[in-house]
């Protein structure tokens, strides 16, 4: 019997998945894998289960009341959970905590495959999961790891596609980061718990031309997108900016011109902030936005730290351009601290 994979997303940033079987309501699917969405009536009478379908396809039927979901909530892509029968694999927004639907983040044991550093700027961090277990995320999604030996966790966002049981991450080197000085020691086999996966800021549907914004580390969560974007490639245009503050925080450019290669959609342009570099493109990411950047016609994702992120929505605000979707998220060194929206 087929079978479709549904995220939700819970308000507090956590991601669940369930397996939908052709034919069933999600609510069904949800209850039987133990996570107990909203309801009350599951008669399509009261609305208690109004969520918000983000991606996919799906039948809502006509067993429900107007009062439950009215003509102009259906346009625009709410459901009745209890109704709504999936026809392909989607995301679904829930408006509430996952606590309160009795789940929770799921919990991962990786080991250690390998540790690459590149310079004093980043290090990318490769882990496999025990037991040869899959974890189920969206591409642009995080998780949290555990800093062996400190009782703390760090937020990094893959940069893998889904499906598989390695692990990437791009991690900033920080003088006194608790993750940087593990890493300086870390070794094939060592184990790290993995707590996730976390993030509203995935890859959707690629119908309308795609801007990637990404500062220094930030650009990890795209190269997770990539990747699916390699497997599925868009017929729209793709476009990466990545700025970073020095020459050396440049990393991974050789990832991207391989991506350019094989995705003729994809191109990509790097910036460097500081005055004194010998980069052919200096200043910040906002100087070397694409021209002629039409309103309501592009999605927008963005991955960096506060400033840049504060940065590029004056930006565009300045100019009275307003993404078709905007999904950005801010990181902050240090912190086990992602912001969403």
């Amino acid at each position: 019997m087929s079978s479709y994979r549904i995220a939700l997303n819970f308000e507090d940033g956590v991601t669940r998945f369930v397996d939908c079987r052709a034919g069933e309501k999600l609510l069904d699917a949800a209850y039987r894998s133990q996570i107990n969405l909203p309801m009350d009536c599951s008669d399509g009478v009261c609305g208690t289960c109004k969520c918000r379908s983000e991606t996919g396809t799906y039948d809502l039927g006509d067993d429900y009341i107007e009062d439950a979901l009215s003509p102009d909530e259906a346009a625009a892509r709410l459901v009745l959970t209890c109704q709504m029968r999936p026809t392909s694999d989607g995301v679904v927004s829930v408006p509430t905590r996952s606590s309160v639907c009795k789940t929770a983040q799921q919990k991962l044991v990786t080991t250690v495959t390998r540790v690459t550093p590149h310079g004093d700027a980043a290090v990318v961090l490769e882990l496999q999961v025990e037991d040869n277990g899959r974890p189920q995320f969206l591409p642009g999604q995080y998780i949290n790891l555990d800093v062996p030996g400190t009782g703390a966790s760090r937020s990094y966002s893959f940069t893998n596609a889904p499906g598989g049981n390695h692990l990437g991450f791009l991690i900033r080197k920080l003088p006194s980061g608790l993750m940087s000085n593990w890493l300086t020691h870390a070794k094939p086999g060592d184990r790290v718990t993995a707590t996730g996966p976390l993030g509203s800021v995935y890859l959707r549907d690629t119908d309308r031309p795609l801007l990637f914004l990404a500062g220094g580390t930030g650009l990890a969560p795209f190269l997770s997108m990539l990747e699916v974007l390699a497997d599925n490639p868009s017929r729209q245009p793709v476009h990466l900016v990545y700025g970073v503050t020095r020459d050396e925080d440049l990393v991974l450019v050789d990832v991207l011109e391989s991506y350019a290669d094989h995705l003729p959609q994809f191109t990509f342009t790097t910036v460097v902030a500081d005055k004194g570099s010998r980069h052919p493109r200096t200043g910040w990411v906002t100087d070397h936005m694409p021209a002629g950047l039409p309103s309501g016609e592009t999605d927008v994702y963005l991955c960096g730290p506060p400033p840049m992120v504060d940065a590029v929505r004056s930006w565009l605000n300045d100019r009275a351009i307003t993404p078709n979707s905007f999904h950005y998220e801010k990181f902050t060194p240090n912190l086990a601290l992602k912001e969403s929206a």
